[in-house]
Formats: C-alpha cells, structure tokens, sequence
C-alpha cells in the first residue's frame, strides 16, 4: 500500500512544487489512515486544509484501495 500512496503522491508533487511547496509520506497506519507532511510554501499555506482534503485525499482514495483519511503532522 505504501508504495501505491508514494506512486499517488509523486502525481500530487508538481502542483505542490509549482507553488513552492511539497508533501512527505509521514506514515500509514493499518486502518487506512495516510499521515503526511505539507513542506515550504505548503506547509503555513491557510489553504493548506483545502488542499489536504480537495486534492490529496481525493487522489489517494480514488488511486489507493484501502485509504480512508489523510491527516497532517
């Protein structure tokens, strides 16, 4: 599952780059919870709530079975 969510993510990465920021793979928990880190621009963005749910969490869901949340740490 781990490498499907990287797989996931690196899709997420430009757009993130392209504003200056990034994501990281925090961890994934057996019950389908993604753990991430939003870095750079991304991470004090007052968007970056939005973001976490409308694009991350949507992408992962959809391309990752077993996904059921994606939290920030």
């Amino acid at each position: 599952m781990r490498k499907k969510i990287e797989a996931a993510l690196e899709k997420i990465r430009p757009a993130l780059q392209a504003d200056g920021g990034n994501i990281e793979l925090v961890d994934v928990t057996p019950e389908g919870v993604v753990k991430v880190r939003l870095t750079g621009a991304c991470g004090c963005c007052p968007m970056s709530q939005m973001t976490l749910k409308r694009c991350v969490e949507q992408t992962l869901r959809k391309e990752v079975p077993g996904v059921k949340e994606v939290v920030f740490v």
